[in-house]
């Protein structure tokens, strides 16, 4: 399976913050049709260097597996493991001396011939967006943060609708920090199943400040607005988010099969999503609580 794309669509605003502490890679000037990397990282917020850290992580990962994927066509597991240890070791040298408290979130999309990689670290989101289907089914994947707020919700110690006005939402459980003893472990997916039209959406938490799902979908399935003209909307509906807020957002043009290579292509993106939406669902007027022992469904 080969993805063609229009021109990604980058967003990477200051927001009522005096420092910019996410970082995106490809920069915005050199991303192009061609491009199959996407990387876009939140500096921890408070802690001295984040921006130090978020530099050093979105480099590092984006150009080790752009010469991966140049040289082989294909990205593996294995292939991300390679290039996230390499953005660790940059963000160790960030951090020669071990005085500074710096971290950083990661979200990373690498468009391969075999599907596509999504993986992330913290709360800045990745989606998996099918507008024509509509604003709930249209949401094929949802990363799930690695938030306190998100693990109180899935305890049922906070609704839904309380996740986003709650004190603690800025909390993250996971992030990349320099000389872990332990470094973290990122969740990560495969998606194999894509059509002309879907959008791809990597975020820092910022982006969502004002906004919801069924916002972004509405806006999204707007069929008078062009690319651009719905990526200048998202920067004109986070103008006066209060935190930095940057994004990748990456429509496919077309889609070019192969039955028999993609035969083996990965693909658990329904997997990931009976599980997020059992975790995430505001429509529900109950807790839920998920089993990992319960095997998923078939559909």
């Amino acid at each position: 399976m080969k993805l063609q794309i229009f021109h990604p669509q980058a967003i990477h605003e200051l927001g009522n913050r005096e420092n910019q502490e996410d970082a995106i890679y490809p920069e915005a000037s050199t991303a192009n049709t061609e491009s199959r990397v996407f990387v876009v990282c939140d500096g921890m917020g408070g802690l001295e260097k984040g921006e130090v850290a978020s530099d050093a992580v979105c480099k590092t990962l984006g150009r080790v597996a752009e010469t991966i994927l140049q040289t082989t066509g294909t990205f593996t597991d294995d292939d991300f493991e390679h290039c996230l240890s390499a953005a660790f070791d940059a963000l160790d040298a960030a951090d020669a001396d071990g005085m500074s408290s710096m971290g950083t979130t990661m979200t990373f999309l690498c468009i391969h011939n075999g599907g596509c990689l999504v993986s992330h670290i913290g709360d800045s989101r990745i989606y998996h967006l099918r507008p024509s289907m509509g604003p709930q089914r249209g949401v094929l994947f949802r990363s799930r943060d690695h938030s306190l707020v998100q693990q109180l919700y899935e305890a049922g110690d906070i609704c839904y609708n309380d996740m986003a006005k709650s004190s603690k939402k800025n909390i993250i459980l996971k992030a990349m920090q320099p000389h872990q003893p332990e470094r973290t472990i990122p969740s990560m997916a495969h998606i194999g199943t894509v059509w002309p039209g879907d959008y791809f959406l990597l975020c820092t938490d910022g982006m969502l400040e004002k906004m919801d799902d069924e916002q972004l979908m509405a806006l999204l399935a707007d069929t008078t607005l062009t690319l651009e003209q719905k990526t200048q909307q998202l920067v004109e509906m986070t103008s006066g988010n209060s935190d930095n807020h940057s994004a990748y957002l990456i429509q496919v043009e077309k889609v070019q099969r192969n039955a028999v290579e993609d035969a083996n292509i990965v693909d658990d993106e329904i997997a990931h999503r009976i599980r997020n939406k059992v975790l995430n669902d505001n429509h529900r007027d109950k807790i839920w609580h998920f089993d990992d022992a319960i095997p998923m469904p078939e559909l």
